[in-house]
């Protein structure tokens, strides 16, 4: 089947070094339908004049910004990809695909399939990149339907940065689509811990998911679901000394959650969308297969309580680790989970809630972050 033509849209501001390694790696791929679409975000330099100083194999366009968009730049960039592009691969200014096996998958998939996500790769940390949910995307590498994207009208621009796919992915769903993950699908993102203002991030985390929460979550779901975000990431401020961002978020909350406009989903796609119904199928299955009473809650991370309760709705005690039948791994944000499941793949006792990195884990498939 003949591969889809594809165009990259990646936004970029002031980061000249990380553009142009990345516009060079994706020239190193072999030849290949695409164009490259460069949303410039107010740089200082305008990216089309450090774009120079790498020649162009594949087609460019740059698009310049006055003011910095946020993740809403990439609205522009999908707008202006040539109308014969079916699908657009999401990209930062520091990410591009190791290779293009993913090429070939984006022509089999369905056609309710919105988004393909990608098994995203720190190399510099030798670990994934957090975030996102079994059908929640990361925004620096995800392929989506260009027709799709647009019907559904693209970021939300108040969003600026952080859980914008959140977002998207919630309206993608209530439109009856559905996100995939394809672990032949591998991107690399170069990401730098320096120069992270973790007081902006965390306002914006907080404010942002909770925007999410108030927009979709169910009635009965909302509040608490709430509660949890203020929980998660007053915990994260304190270990990463920005209790300041997060009360500045809490503020901005408060001040602007009744303005949201109510979305609620239904309950079996709100389940699909926090990764119960996932967590349900994995565990169901591994218990059926051999079953246990037991369980420790390993690595725990994002919607821990998820996992908690797949596992005790299908009669399981969770324990403390010596005494478990079982280990599964407590996040359901695929990167930590994969990272996870590779760092305690000599254990048999060890179960992912996800059936995908179940089935890595039992093949022993998963990558390394210098694979």
């Amino acid at each position: 089947m003949k591969s889809p033509s594809i165009a990259y849209v990646l936004p970029t501001r002031d980061r000249a070094e990380r553009l142009l390694h990345t516009l060079a790696q994706i020239d190193a791929l072999p030849s290949h339908d695409a164009q490259i679409i460069i949303a410039d975000n107010a740089s200082v330099i305008p990216a089309s004049e450090i774009a120079r100083q790498v020649p162009a194999r594949l087609p460019r366009v740059f698009l310049r910004q006055e003011h910095n968009l946020g993740a809403a730049a990439r609205n522009l960039g999908v707008q202006a990809a040539d109308r014969s592009v079916e699908w657009i691969v999401m990209l930062d200014d520091d990410s591009s695909p190791r290779s293009l096996d993913f090429l070939p998958r984006l022509a089999d998939q369905p056609a309710d399939v919105a988004a393909v996500m990608a098994d995203i790769f720190l190399p510099r940390f030798a670990t994934r990149e957090a975030g996102g949910l079994p059908e929640v995307f990361i925004g620096c590498g995800v392929a989506i339907r260009r027709d799709v994207f647009l019907n559904a009208g693209g970021y939300d621009h108040s969003f600026n940065y952080y859980a914008e796919e959140y977002d998207l992915a919630a309206r993608f769903m209530q439109n009856g689509m559905r996100m995939v993950f394809d672990p032949a699908f591998v991107v690399d993102h170069m990401k730098d811990a320096g120069n992270r203002d973790m007081n902006t991030i965390l306002a914006r985390l907080v404010r942002n998911n909770g925007w999410v929460m108030q927009r979709y979550a169910p009635d009965s779901d909302r509040r608490a679901q709430l509660r949890e975000i203020r929980s998660r990431y007053r915990a994260i401020a304190r270990k990463e000394d920005a209790l300041r961002g997060f009360g500045q978020g809490l503020v901005e909350l408060r001040r602007t959650v009744r303005a949201q406009t109510r979305r609620p989903m239904r309950r079996a796609i709100f389940d699909r969308f926090i990764g119960l119904a996932a967590a349900r199928e994995a565990l169901d299955d591994a218990h059926r297969r051999a079953p246990f009473s037991t369980a420790a809650l390993v690595a725990p991370g994002k919607n821990a309580a998820v996992v908690r309760r797949a596992l005790e709705e299908i009669g399981v005690a969770i324990v403390d680790e010596p005494r478990a039948d079982r280990l599964v791994i407590a996040t359901m944000s695929p990167g930590p989970m994969l990272d996870a499941a590779m760092a305690r793949a000599s254990d048999p006792r060890v179960i992912a809630p996800w059936r995908i990195a179940d089935s890595m884990l039992d093949r022993r498939e998963i990558r390394t972050a210098a694979a």
